[in-house]
């Protein structure tokens, strides 16, 4: 009985989740070796991030070294506080405070690329809206009761939810501007886009080079199987 409640329960929640996720996800381009995208993007997690998440698996040197970032632009933008650039890149903010403020402790973000796809993430920082019984003042359409606040609304402005109802269920289909940020609409959306671009590369930077000598690799192989198939023909039609 157990089993079949745990398993009844389970299903009710994702026919939830089914019906709260109307809005579809939107595409985006993400290209690791864009180095001005990637640099764009770290500047943004630095400014608007770091301050709750880390990314305790990426180190300062590390990422001046891809994204060619020079010693002098490395401490003057990313080094805060006593940061080496041998330390990792992370957050002053300790778990326990961000418990207290935000009823959870704040991710990690080294690995939430992979944990989530770049579609979702590009949706999810774009998806707040203003919902006033939420402890922060927003929501999200893709994440529904987030205990994150949006960090990013100077930049996007506000945003209301436009639902509607149907079968006795409201489902959020789209969000409308309220406010305009100090970017538009566009601008914003590129700002997002570096961003989600950036946190792709903390995932796995050593993708840069895996990415860059796969290519070679696969020539490589190609190149041996056929020398290989020839010298088989070779040794064989004699004995034929």
């Amino acid at each position: 009985m157990r089993r079949i409640a745990g398993f009844f329960l389970t299903w009710v929640a994702g026919g939830a989740l089914a019906v709260e996720s109307v809005i579809p996800l939107d595409d985006v381009d993400i290209d690791v070796f864009d180095k001005q995208s990637l640099r764009r993007g770290a500047e943004t997690y630095a400014n608007y991030c770091q301050g709750c998440h880390s990314l305790k698996h990426l180190r300062y040197s590390r990422m001046a070294h891809d994204l060619k970032v020079d010693e002098a632009t490395l401490e003057r933008e990313f080094l805060k506080g006593q940061a080496k650039p041998q330390d990792s890149m992370l957050s002053a903010m300790h778990a326990a405070d961000g418990e207290a403020w935000f009823g959870v402790a704040p991710p990690d973000l080294s690995l939430i690329a992979r944990s989530r796809p770049p579609d979702w993430l590009y949706s999810y920082l774009r998806g707040f809206y203003l919902d006033a019984s939420r402890p922060t003042g927003v929501d999200n359409a893709f994440y529904r009761q987030v205990a994150m606040p949006n960090v990013l609304a100077g930049l996007q402005g506000t945003q209301r939810p436009v639902v509607k109802k149907g079968g006795g269920v409201e489902a959020i289909v789209d969000l409308k501007q309220m406010t305009p940020g100090s970017l538009s609409p566009e601008e914003f959306d590129a700002v997002v886009a570096d961003l989600v671009n950036f946190l792709v590369y903390a995932s796995e930077p050593a993708q840069l080079d895996r990415l860059r000598i796969g290519k070679y690799v696969i020539v490589l192989l190609i190149a041996l199987a056929v020398a290989l198939y020839r010298l088989k023909k070779e040794y064989w039609k004699d004995i034929a």
